[in-house]
């Protein structure tokens, strides 16, 4: 039997799947479980890191019997995950010494806000802005917070890393402590251009660097099964990305000036920038996008958002207004379109360009004729009016402006949503044939290092038939009048909020 399938691994905030794709990257078998995050206290957001390393092996099992393979088809295996949340375990038994702090976690916010005149310094080594999401302080309060973790950190009984490390470390019985160059990108511990750990950088956040693992490129050897139940010793894992950078693979976004926005728990904006650092003016990073091999580093320019289909589920679990996510789609389409209600969905602080992590969810224009209908609706557009202010900020740091944007994750399966954004940008959106492309760019960068696929052009191929496109219906006049009632609202929220 040839070994010509990949199996992708895409472990994410609020679920873990598997995938298993032939050699034209289709889907031939999955399974996905949630695995949730908790919030212990306001700003608080953790998960279980056993938790997250227990959901793989079921669902690997469940995705090899779906595509009705055994693990000897599988020439390799690609992994993707969410990126800065961060864990600290041991280094003899692998357990977790507390709750991995998710992305979403702002418990760091007073630090970042007392050394904020070091944030150009900062941002200059890593392209980062020092804030809350990145893994640095979350490391930092863990060696502080955790009884006997710093000690035993500086003894080398500990190590440290993103999810994607985390899972490396069982998948080779212990064998491997590695992160790839995308994940490492996300510390504040990493140089832009150096792509190596650096000293002054682990200086400043109390990191010890003997903690951190390997930074290797995005495809290539990480290490092999070992010791696990549900797979046989020996297979590759030959892709490791960051989910966002691997939706960007997933689109076909490989050259310089392409674009995509994954509409997932947040929102994530990323424009291929090539060989190419591009600092930001205005509030954006600078970030690795994925490098193969022994090529050259790979850079893209991020904007992202806290809140994208949170929002959504805040609107059905908070609110309990719907049942499910997709119904907000029809309620939403039953609202007044001149109703004037506007959200701010900053539920838990608000990412580029603005980056204000003390921002909270706002309404405004509420009357006593606002209906939920309205409110459905403003929770849809508050996502779009965001996601509108990171490609204005884009297009001022870029040479030349985004010319259309490729779209995937859950809210993408929303046609009133797409076209709400398609309005306010006044660019063409290209949905994605396939929903989820995280999975699909981890697998390709996996296969591509397996030799299934010769070259990436090659892959890409298989990644760009079918998909719908939605272009612009409104025109410029409309979409500077709705930009100036976004903007307004955004700067009273602020205002409000620092007073």
């Amino acid at each position: 039997m040839a070994r010509d399938h990949v199996l992708a691994i895409d472990q994410g905030t609020t679920s873990t799947r598997a995938v298993v794709y032939d050699n034209r990257l289709r889907t031939v078998g999955q399974a996905q479980a949630e695995v949730s995050p908790t919030y212990p206290k306001p700003g608080w957001v953790e998960h279980d890191a056993g938790a997250i390393v227990g959901s793989v092996g079921p669902l690997v099992t469940q995705a090899l019997a779906d595509a009705g393979l055994g693990a000897d088809r599988i020439a390799a295996i690609g992994l993707t995950n969410q990126r800065e949340t961060t864990a600290i375990w041991e280094r003899r038994t692998g357990r977790a010494i507390a709750p991995a702090l998710v992305w979403q976690d702002r418990r760091t916010s007073a630090f970042c806000e007392q050394h904020r005149e070091r944030g150009a310094w900062i941002s200059e080594r890593t392209g980062l802005v020092l804030d809350p999401y990145f893994s640095a302080t979350k490391i930092a309060w863990l060696l502080e917070n955790v009884p006997n973790a710093r000690r035993r950190a500086e003894a080398g009984e500990l190590v440290a890393g993103t999810v994607d490390s985390l899972l490396i470390w069982h998948l080779t019985g212990g064998l491997k402590h590695v992160t790839d160059v995308t994940n490492a990108s996300r510390t504040l511990l990493m140089d832009l251009r150096t792509l190596r750990w650096a000293d002054d950088l682990c200086d400043f956040f109390a990191v010890p660097r003997g903690i951190l693992p390997e930074i290797l490129p995005s495809s290539g050897e990480f290490g092999r099964t070992l010791g696990l139940d549900y797979l046989p010793d020996g297979l590759p894992i030959l892709g490791v990305v960051g989910d966002q950078q691997a939706s960007l693979v997933g689109q076909g976004c490989l050259q310089e000036g392409q674009a995509k926005c994954t509409y997932g728990t947040g929102a994530f904006l990323l424009v291929h920038t090539g060989s190419n650092v591009v600092p930001s003016t205005r509030g954006l990073i600078t970030t690795l996008a994925a490098t193969l091999g022994d090529g050259p580093p790979q850079y893209a320019l991020e904007g992202s958002v806290f809140v994208a289909g949170a929002a959504v589920q805040w609107f059905r679990d908070g609110l309990k207004a719907v049942g499910a996510a997709p119904e907000i789609d029809e309620l939403s389409l039953r609202a007044d379109p001149n109703s004037g209600v506007l959200f701010i969905p900053a539920l838990t602080g608000l990412g580029a360009p603005h980056w204000d992590p003390e921002a909270r969810g706002t309404l405004f224009g509420l009357t006593r004729a606002t209906s939920l209908a309205d409110l459905a609706r403003a929770t849809l557009e508050g996502v779009a009016y965001q996601i509108t202010d990171l490609i204005d900020a884009m297009n001022a740091d870029l040479p030349s402006p985004l010319s259309d944007l490729r779209v995937d994750g859950g809210m993408a399966r929303s046609d009133p949503f797409l076209q709400f954004q398609a309005d306010l940008l006044g660019l063409p959106l290209r949905r994605s044939p396939q929903p989820e492309s995280t999975a699909l760019g981890a697998a390709l960068l996996a296969g591509l290092a397996a030799g299934v696929w010769t070259d990436a052009s090659t892959a890409v191929d298989h990644l760009q038939a079918g998909g719908q496109t939605f272009s612009p219906g409104k025109d410029a006049a409309w979409r500077t009048a709705a930009s100036q009632r976004w903007q307004h609202a955004i700067q009273t929220a602020k205002n409000y909020y620092r007073s």
